[in-house]
């Protein structure tokens, strides 16, 4: 007869692992299996919020993804506990105090006293049975034999396996009741051939998929380093450009690497989408076939064969996805490879060179807390911010993505905005009224004499490598020229047939670049012309960028189309960026246009903010 520990544990048994419940979990349909075990069949499941029974495929909801909390079945923990605290006797002795048991054999299926073990190792018959220790036995590592003698007919064996009732029978009830039920009756040996065989063929097929798809990992490995290696040429072709040059150039060599840095930045992020996923699908094919081999331990009957059936079943669906295609990979090196450095001849040239083979999307389009409240946009120092100053009252911070960070001066009516070198703010409101403000937006004990509104007008501002502050009034026909600590201005530069609306410092040469109604000038210290651009038809709005480069948003206005091109500090031309951007067109024709710290471009209208960076 069957020990206690014998029907006990062979009941408690998880349908997956086949070893003794450990923390049962059970679901909505009332299966119950160990919590690891429904965690590694819930990974291999694409549907993340449902874990779907492998005996009845019913689902049970699990919009958390946290299998820990799912209700614990703990009647049926305690009894695993008792019966793991219940040391098995001698099923062989005949005496009716039965000693403990200290081995098991696995062909008979009976556990043996020291006495009993020693007689079953000299029995010729026996000597080559499978004898382990009960510790192996109770620790879960060795499984109990399941193939037992028939309850109905003690004296036969169970060699037999009904196909319909998926459980293993004698000879005489498969002949008596199963056959008579029209179940299909073979051999044991057979039908545990056939699971041996379906479990060897799938991890047969795992493992040509699993290296298939290492292989396409390894793939995406070389497209990156041939990325890295082509990004590192480009460094190198920059940085010996750059050795030919004079000292000023390291701004612009910097801007260049700031475009490189962002280029391998998209392109990283979308090989490593791509391995993220060739790497979750080896995750998922070695968690299904961890339990499907889980099928080789023991034969399989019922749940635990319906389960192993459901898990093969859902491995052999993964198997048939369709390899993952090197193609993608390869299209992101061939975008990096087409990338290029052209570097300028002109030796007296700020513009060290320009990277081609790439273009500007369009980032990030905001629209303004207010419509038509625009006035100016220019850099915060050392932040890679942009400030968009408002006549409406208030100066905002946008972020690179577009985000508004903060918000500061609300009622000040903003005109112009320039930063020191310490960091210190000047700002200029619609009653031509500078004012010094510290780095927390505190104004200072400062007073500036300039120009009322009626007297001179609206213009632009600036400040130059020395802190010098431009001012600039399109009435007066005249910049003046102020140093922080205030009072009169120290100089004041004459218009030489142009009416500046906007001014720029260039900070290696101390020129000035000045919008014009329809040009854009440069002009030296004392404020003569020495280039001038122009278009026929467009409105041009221009900024110098941190390498002093100059780029230029030329407008059409009634179209609402804007191009955006770079020019050298001398107002050679470089590069188109941005060709006929269909833009929201506002009422009021004033635009500014400014270059962020990191490199991207915002192009602002009265209602808009437009961010635009390149793209692969």
């Amino acid at each position: 007869m069957a020990t206690f520990h014998q029907i006990s544990s062979q009941n408690l048994e998880c349908p997956i692992c086949l070893s003794l419940f450990n923390r049962p979990k059970s679901l909505a349909c009332s299966h119950t299996f160990c919590k690891h075990c429904l965690e590694r069949v819930f990974e291999t499941q694409r549907n993340q919020q449902a874990v779907k029974c492998p005996v009845c495929r019913k689902g049970t909801p699990l919009p958390s993804g946290n299998v820990g909390k799912l209700q614990t079945n703990l009647p049926l923990s305690s009894l695993v506990d008792e019966v793991k605290a219940k040391s098995p006797t001698c099923t062989v002795c005949k005496m009716d105090e039965k000693l403990p048991a200290v081995s098991y054999c696995q062909d008979c299926g009976k556990y043996m006293c020291k006495s009993c073990e020693k007689a079953h190792s000299i029995w010729t018959p026996f000597s080559i049975h499978s004898v382990v220790a009960m510790s192996e036995v109770l620790s879960g590592k060795v499984p109990i034999k399941r193939r037992q003698k028939c309850k109905k007919h003690p004296n036969d064996d169970e060699e037999y396996f009904c196909t319909g009732c998926r459980e293993y029978v004698c000879l005489r009830c498969g002949m008596l009741e199963h056959l008579q039920a029209g179940h299909q009756i073979k051999e044991a040996s057979i039908h545990e051939d056939k699971v041996m065989t379906n479990i060897k063929e799938l991890q047969e097929k795992t493992k040509s998929k699993k290296t298939t798809i290492e292989n396409h990992i390894d793939f995406i490995t070389t497209q990156r380093n041939e990325i890295t290696n082509t990004l590192r040429k480009l460094n190198v072709d920059i940085d010996k450009t750059y050795e030919e040059y004079m000292k000023l150039l390291s701004a612009r060599r910097e801007a260049l690497k700031s475009q490189v840095k962002r280029l391998s930045k998209k392109f990283e992020k979308e090989l490593q989408t791509m391995e993220e996923e060739s790497r979750q699908s080896v995750s998922q094919m070695n968690a299904m076939e961890e339990l499907v081999t889980n099928g080789m331990k023991v034969p399989l009957e019922k749940d635990a064969l319906t389960a192993h059936d459901t898990l093969c079943e859902n491995l052999k669906i993964f198997l048939g996805h369709g390899d993952p295609d090197d193609q993608s990979p390869r299209g992101v090196t061939e975008r990096a490879k087409k990338i290029s450095f052209r570097k300028h001849v002109k030796v007296n040239e700020l513009c060290l060179g320009e990277l081609e083979g790439y273009t500007w999307n369009v980032k990030a389009d905001v629209e303004l807390p207010s419509k038509g409240i625009m006035e100016c946009v220019t850099r915060a120092p050392q932040d890679s911010k942009i400030v968009v100053g408002t006549w409406q009252g208030g100066i905002h911070f946008y972020s690179p993505d577009g985000e508004l960070q903060q918000t500061v001066l609300k009622d000040v009516s903003v005109v112009n905005i320039g930063f020191l070198s310490d960091g210190r703010s000047v700002v200029r409101d619609t009653d031509n009224n500078m004012s010094l403000y510290t780095q927390q937006w505190k104004k200072l004990d400062v007073t500036f004499k300039t120009m009322s509104y009626d007297e001179g007008g609206l213009g632009g501002l600036t400040v130059d490598r020395h802190d010098n502050i431009h001012m600039s009034y399109w009435k007066h026909k005249k910049i003046q020229v102020f140093i922080p600590r205030g009072g009169n201005s120290v100089r004041e530069i004459v218009y030489d047939g142009y009416l500046p609306d906007h001014i720029f410092s260039i900070q290696s040469t101390g020129k000035l670049i000045v919008k014009d109604i329809s040009d854009v000038v440069c002009i030296d210290g004392k404020g003569k012309k020495e280039n001038v651009l122009t278009k026929k038809g467009m409105n041009p709005y221009p900024a110098v960028c941190r390498d002093d480069s100059v780029i230029v948003a030329w407008v059409k206005h009634e179209e609402g189309l804007v191009s955006i091109d770079r020019y050298t500090r001398d107002l050679d031309h470089v590069r188109n960026l941005i060709t006929d951007f269909k833009m929201q067109k506002a009422e009021r024709g004033l635009y500014s246009l400014k270059e962020f710290e990191s490199g991207e471009i915002a192009f602002c209208t009265p209602d808009r903010l437009y961010i635009f960076d390149i793209a692969s």
